[in-house]
């Protein structure tokens, strides 16, 4: 019966999270419901096994979700994004629209703007290109996938996304893990996923296919839609119904002040988890006030935190005079970060409730003995979770509290590097989750307004499939040359 729990649990969460119901009341009615067929005690799992690890969950990871948020619709209010897009269109000009609409999106993602901030900045900008150049409007949400949701989100080295920074507590590595094998994945990608594009552009253009008949914008749309803003707020760490609130600068900032934060993000993450924290006495950690706890736990969060407060400072100062309503600029980002932050945290208080439950060692048992080792089965972990909950970070974070901990002790038993299995479970969290009822995919798809019969083939080819390439050259090249 107890295994019977789990999967009625994980179908309920499933099937009404895709039908737009709050993951807030979904996750613990759900973890319930797994309990009830276990026979467990449902008062005590839900206040001491769900709402603490939830809580757990907000305690280590809020500053991320914050500052992230604040510093995305920074950006966006002061003209930024929109001022890097529109140079990296007018540098490569008309004949390679899609490589400026995915360089575009990938450089901003990178630099630590929230997911759909740059949504609602690049979707317009590549509107216009496309239908410029003649290209089908129906391969928007691909390339847009491609720059923003692919390798800047879980392989390219350094990468703010809060995904990379979920394995740091528990495998105590940094944000730029296995630095080589991460490039090489993003390499990949993005490769593969650009000959995917430029060969379906070919193919329409053969065809005699332009760029379609255009719709209304579909951004005011997006944001309204409740659908849509529950779909987004599981997937990533942005509300979108604060998109609006705050105020827009007339003017777009010079590109200098727009690159330069995002340069800051990457700059200060890379000091302060290479040079900064490893030479600081940080022995009061052990203290029970700080809980008992050690630097290799916390470094990764501190770092990503550091790095986006410095890029807030950067861009309140270089973009003064263009945030007309600093406080509600302010106030808005802060606002976005909640919600997503609380969504992601109900998933993993589901997860442990589900991994508390005596019925779960037969499926981590099933999962520990798939062939090919720890990395493989950790791969197929992260995949299959983060694929039930449409939610990368989620998946990820499930996978690792169940079975993190079991994953530290092969490492050391079979010599595999805890960083490259850091970088193995990033990537396989980002593979799966672009499935159909994905929020990012749902929310892309309605700011384009756009189908997923018009573009999800597309969708699945850039980053899916991509992606489930780059995890397999980096298993194999892990595996024999271990982690660089």
């Amino acid at each position: 019966m107890g295994l019977l729990g789990i999967l009625v649990g994980l179908g309920l969460l499933v099937l009404f999270a895709f039908r737009g119901w709050s993951v807030l009341l979904l996750a613990p009615f759900a973890a319930l419901v797994a309990a009830w067929f276990g026979g467990e005690p449902l008062l005590a799992n839900l206040t001491q096994v769900f709402m603490v690890n939830a809580a757990g969950f907000l305690a280590q990871f809020f500053p991320i979700f914050l500052l992230g948020a604040v510093f995305g619709k920074l950006m966006d209010d002061s003209g930024a994004v929109t001022s890097v897009a529109g140079f990296m269109a007018k540098r490569l000009g008309e004949r390679r629209v899609i490589l400026a609409v995915v360089l575009a999106g990938a450089m901003v993602t990178y630099g630590g703007v929230s997911l759909f901030v740059a949504f609602f900045v690049i979707v317009p900008m590549a509107r216009s290109l496309f239908r410029a150049a003649a290209i089908p409007r129906r391969l928007i949400p691909a390339a847009i996938v491609l720059g923003t949701s692919t390798f800047t989100m879980s392989a390219l080295p350094g990468t703010p996304s809060i995904q990379n920074a979920i394995p740091m507590p528990f495998f105590g590595t940094t944000p730029f893990a296995a630095p080589g094998l991460g490039i090489i994945a993003s390499l990949i990608i993005c490769g593969a996923g650009l000959w995917w594009l430029h060969r379906a552009e070919g193919a329409a253009r053969r065809a005699g296919e332009g760029y379609g008949e255009d719709v209304e914008d579909g951004t005011e749309h997006a944001v309204d839609d409740e659908l849509v803003r529950e779909h987004a707020t599981t997937a990533r760490e942005f509300d979108p119904a604060e998109i609006r609130h705050g105020r827009r600068s007339e003017a777009s900032a010079p590109v200098v002040s727009a690159i330069l934060p995002l340069a800051v993000v990457v700059a200060v993450n890379l000091a302060m988890s290479l040079l900064v924290l490893p030479r600081l006495d940080v022995s009061y950690l052990s203290e029970q006030r700080f809980g008992e706890t050690s630097l290799a736990a916390v470094a990764g969060v501190w770092s990503v935190s550091v790095a986006l407060g410095a890029a807030i400072v950067t861009t309140i100062i270089l973009n003064w005079t263009r945030l007309p309503s600093l406080r509600q600029t302010m106030d808005a980002g802060a606002n976005a970060s909640v919600l997503p932050a609380l969504s992601v945290a109900s998933l993993v208080g589901f997860g442990a409730v589900i991994a508390a439950l005596p019925a779960f060692a037969t499926v981590r048992d099933w999962v520990l003995a798939i062939e090919g080792g720890p990395l493989v089965s950790l791969a197929v972990a992260t995949n299959i979770l983060a694929a039930l909950t449409g939610s990368a970070s989620g998946g990820l974070t499930i996978a690792l509290d169940a079975l993190g901990p079991t994953y530290v002790e092969l490492a050391a038993r079979t010599g595999i590097d805890l960083s490259l299995m850091h970088r193995v479970a990033v990537i396989g969290s980002g593979t799966l989750d672009i499935l159909p009822h994905n929020g990012a995919v749902v929310s892309l798809l309605a700011i384009c307004g756009l189908t997923h019969r018009d573009s999800y083939l597309d969708i699945v080819m850039v980053g899916i499939v991509t992606s489930l390439v780059a995890l397999v050259a980096v298993i194999a090249l892990g595996s024999a040359l271990g982690s660089f």
